[in-house]
């Protein structure tokens, strides 16, 4: 950096001197001054000593200057002597002339003789400046063999393990990684070696590139961060240059830690592309190979590695020695959503009716990214409502805003319609109080958000890893309440419920064909899905099963839903009474909190209007997470890790 910055000076004081020779060589000669032959300046002297003009002759070198009335000449001679001599041997006395004599400048000759080499000096400095210009364009077009890695000092640590929570597993794997930075010795004198590199896995958000800040924070080493996607250009080979610069850089400053983020950019299995070219990536991801465990290695480089999509990396990647551990942060627990808010509440005017338990109940499936933006929702909501600190309502609001989208106030919908939509969510919400398996219910609201006419919440009462058969039974009864509660007030359904059966057909379909959750078809697992590790998505499902086998599968799926839809019209017609009480008020007040929909489902809330106060903790039955309009299983990752366990409100678009 220093040596680049002394070219570049260099280059432009040769350009400075010679705008300053081409000045001084313009303006500092007087304009007046004229340069005569030595004989012509003698009889000037002599011709004025004549008249009585008495001129000043001054002597610098080899140089003479006349002044006279006249003007000012001068002459070059050879000897100062000669011109006192000469003047005498010409009648002019001492007297008649008035003689000075200068030491000569030592700049005048050297602006003389720069003033003589000029155009050569202007004429060389521009072929430099051109020169230099071709060659920063050549350095720029090999520059892109540079890592172009951004490197933190570990000297002051912006991120440590306090900052980050609800990880608790992932920190302790990662607090060894610190310890092997810090007390190398420790582990060495037991044959321990340092491992080589840590990959993160988990779903996007939950703190992967955190977690590894924190890292180098509490390590206090350089931190090398960079995107697997920085690696390649469009030029062939400058992603594996880039890798060897970035290890060397490593090297240089180790011990350090280097993260790549989103390696499954560079890190996708070899072979999987289309067409026999050569492929960029490949070479990229073999310099990496030989980097990390190759017969050149440095065990005081770790490189720390995120991906969201392990199943696509090439299994050379994975193995001990390169990436030595794979530690999994997964969406955190209620314990942990309840440690990050209070991490990300730090700083804000909370009001002390804010729970923090609450909130956690009531979000899960949500990652710390969505629990941060939640939190950040909620405090915008605040000032624009000009509050002095954030509270309840506000949090509330702010997990609608995150899960459905912003109110749609400006909608304007017929009686009618808002009709359907406030029986179809009321009957979302009286099945799943009547059967025993669905959770209690928190809110019901017909205002509309994002691309729903509106959405009932349940609150879980515990985070579930697994679903029984009977869960999902009642889950699809709640599903179809809906559907099923158009039927019996307006004789026929509408176009609302049509994701609510879309959602129960899909849960009834993997009953059969993945849980063995059919007595008819027994344990065994139906179709395999094709997958190509290039496009990364599953194209399609292969039948290994017979044609008699489908009309089964298609039997037991219709008999799962026919049996849910004859479990909620049971109890809807058997409650209709409530359905009409509860649906009349939902049309009057357009939100209904858990409490007042349980008061009015026992009958205590018909005369007065109840009006529920949000700052008012929530009742020990609605004190859970955020569900669909019916707990759906895909709200349990353990069972398929492909789902997104984020629950969806149900309801209905009107």
């Amino acid at each position: 950096m220093d040596t680049k910055w002394l070219r570049n000076s260099f280059v432009y004081l040769i350009i400075m001197v010679a705008i300053l020779a081409v000045f001084f060589t313009i303006f500092q000669q007087p304009g007046k001054e004229k340069t005569v032959p030595l004989t012509d300046l003698y009889q000037t002297v002599v011709n004025d000593a004549k008249n009585g003009n008495k001129d000043t002759v001054t002597i610098a070198g080899n140089k003479v200057v006349v002044k006279s009335p006249e003007g000012t000449r001068s002459a070059w001679i050879g000897d100062r002597t000669d011109v006192l001599q000469q003047l005498h041997d010409r009648g002019v006395q001492d007297n008649q002339v008035s003689i000075e004599f200068q030491a000569p400048s030592q700049w005048g000759n050297w602006l003389g003789l720069l003033g003589s080499f000029l155009p050569l000096i202007i004429f060389g400095g521009l072929l430099l400046f051109m020169m230099r210009q071709a060659q920063g364009t050549n350095n720029q077009a090999l520059s892109f063999g540079k890592s172009r890695a951004r490197m933190f000092l570990g000297n002051k640590p912006t991120v440590t393990f306090v900052d980050v929570a609800g990880v608790d597993e992932a920190k302790q794997e990662l607090a060894e990684v610190v310890e092997f930075l810090k007390y190398p010795d420790k582990f060495a004198a037991l044959g321990a070696r340092i491992p080589r590199g840590v990959l993160l896995v988990g779903p996007p958000g939950t703190g992967k590139t955190l977690l590894s800040r924190a890292v180098a924070g509490e390590a206090g080493v350089p931190f090398f961060s960079i995107s697997g996607s920085e690696f390649v250009e469009m030029f062939v080979g400058v992603g594996a240059s880039r890798v060897r610069d970035l290890f060397d850089q490593a090297k240089r400053n180790s011990p350090c830690i280097v993260f790549v983020d989103e390696i499954d950019a560079v890190g996708r299995q070899r072979g999987a592309g289309l067409g026999g070219s050569h492929d960029e990536r490949e070479q990229t991801l073999n310099q990496i190979l030989v980097e990390m465990d190759g017969f050149d290695t440095n065990t005081n480089v770790i490189v720390i590695a995120a991906t969201n999509r392990p199943d696509v990396l090439d299994p050379a990647l994975l193995r001990p020695g390169r990436f030595d551990r794979q530690v999994v942060l997964d969406r955190p627990d209620i314990k942990g959503r309840r440690a990050i808010l209070e991490v990300h509440a730090k700083g804000k005017p909370l009001d002390k009716t804010v729970s923090l338990d609450t909130l956690a109940k009531q979000t899960p499936g949500f990652s710390g990214a969505d629990l941060s933006n939640l939190v950040n929702e909620a405090a915008i909501l605040a000032a624009r409502r000009n509050k002095k600190a954030i509270y309840m309502p506000e949090m509330e609001e702010a997990i609608d805003r995150v899960v459905a989208g912003p109110e749609r106030k400006s909608r304007i919908i017929s009686e009618k319609e808002k009709a359907i939509t406030a029986y179809h969510e009321v009957g979302h919400a009286l099945v799943a109080r009547a059967l025993p398996n669905c959770d209690p219910v928190h809110k019901l609201s017909i205002v509309a958000r994002g691309m729903m006419g509106g959405y009932t919440r349940f609150l879980p009462v515990e985070d579930r890893y697994l679903w029984t058969k009977s869960q999902f039974e009642d889950n699809l009864g709640s599903l179809l309440g809906g559907h099923t509660a158009e039927e019996i007030i307006f004789g026929e359904s509408t176009t609302g419920p049509s994701n609510d059966i879309e959602r129960a057909t899909h849960i009834a379909r993997r009953m059969v064909t993945e849980y063995g959750m059919s007595a008819k078809i027994g344990p065994i697992a139906l179709g395999h899905k094709e997958e190509l590790v290039f496009l990364g998505r599953e194209i399609g499902e292969q039948r290994n099963y017979s044609e008699a086998t489908a009309q089964d599968i298609d039997s037991e799926v219709r008999r799962i839903v026919e049996h849910a839809h004859d479990v909620a019209r049971e109890i809807l017609t058997r409650n209709r009474d409530k359905l009409v009480r509860i649906a009349e008020r939902l049309i009057k007040d357009e939100t209904i909190e858990g409490q007042l929909f349980e008061n009015l489902f026992n009958g205590d809330g018909i005369a007065p209007d109840i009006e529920e106060t949000p700052e008012q903790p929530e009742q020990p039955a609605a004190d859970t997470g955020i569900a669909a309009s019916a707990s759906e299983p895909e709200a349990a990752p353990q069972i398929k890790p492909d789902l997104p366990p984020r629950p969806q409100l149900g309801g209905a678009p009107a």
